[in-house]
């Protein structure tokens, strides 16, 4: 079974469009210029260092909305050069210390990728293109989960004007599900959901804690999008498994984890009617002050 590419634009139909990634620009929209300067205030730590120290190809991943007053308490905290443990570092490459990130998802036509996620089935996977904006780098990334609930990565280099239909991903793809789940893989996949943030990375031993604001996400199907409250951070915690100062930080200040990734929460913003029960609640948190589009 091979993967199947959208149509191509003609008479009987139109490819859906995905939009550019933004241009590099403003780092943070006035309201967020706090959560900015309590990361630029951070120790560096090389990306080759991270790499060492944290990868984490393999974690367990808990999300927060957070607000900004709490996020800038939180970094203050982690980052005190004075912590037991010492303290948390920004990823830092060529002093920036925020990144912008565009990825596009793929899915079937029946949204089978999302559906699988909603009704929490065990052998579910995440397709993606990733695009660090600031280095030009790409990337084709699968998201599984282990029998034990992990989170599990595995990434191939997009070159050129390589997509991830192309026949070395397809079989890259195919791989990997045979290999984790003994599936086949779709036989028609597109792209469906684009986002674009801004990110910092903090990271400690075994541990990173990423940061993103700014995000947009664009329905390309239905050429739809909503926008964050500029007034939240999305806050993930990625470890081995054991719950994280970080977590507990959070905890304490009323913030608990949110049903939420970029990809279902998107999807249960754009799309009212459809089942999504489980990302209601985080979709009208992070969205509903945009104003764009109902979210149920």
């Amino acid at each position: 079974m091979t993967l199947a590419v959208a149509p191509r634009p003609g008479r009987a139909a139109r490819a859906p469009r995905i939009p550019p990634a933004p241009r590099t620009g403003q780092l943070v929209l006035p309201e967020l210029d706090a959560v900015a300067e309590s990361v630029l205030a951070a120790a560096p730590i090389s990306l080759k260092e991270v790499q060492e120290r944290a990868e984490l190809m393999a974690r367990f991943d808990k999300a927060y909305l957070v607000p900004a007053g709490v996020f800038t308490r939180l970094v203050a905290h982690l980052t005190d050069r004075a912590r037991p443990d010492g303290p948390f570092r920004v990823l830092t490459i060529e002093d920036r210390r925020w990144f912008a990130y565009h990825s596009v998802y793929y899915d079937t036509p029946d949204w089978r990728c999302f559906h699988e996620h909603r009704q929490g089935r065990r052998l579910r996977f995440k397709i993606r293109e990733r695009v660090y904006q600031d280095s030009g780098l790409r990337q084709f990334e699968i998201k599984l989960k282990s029998g034990r609930g992990e989170t599990v990565k595995h990434r191939r280099p997009l070159t050129g004007a390589d997509t991830p239909l192309d026949a070395p991903y397809r079989d890259f793809l195919a791989g990997h599900l045979r290999a984790a789940y003994g599936l086949k893989p779709p036989a028609s996949l597109a792209p469906s959901i684009v986002t674009d943030y801004r990110r910092a990375t903090l990271v400690s031993d075994g541990e990173r804690i990423t940061c993103d604001t700014g995000l947009r996400c664009h329905d390309v199907r239905a050429d739809r999008h909503v926008r964050c409250d500029p007034g939240l951070v999305l806050v993930e915690t990625k470890t081995t498994g054991h719950l994280t100062e970080a977590d507990r930080f959070l905890h304490a200040h009323g913030v608990r984890p949110a049903v939420f990734t970029k990809y279902c929460a998107a999807i249960a913003a754009l799309h009212p009617r459809m089942p999504a029960n489980r990302w209601r609640r985080a979709a009208r948190l992070a969205f509903a002050a945009d104003g764009t589009t109902d979210v149920g």
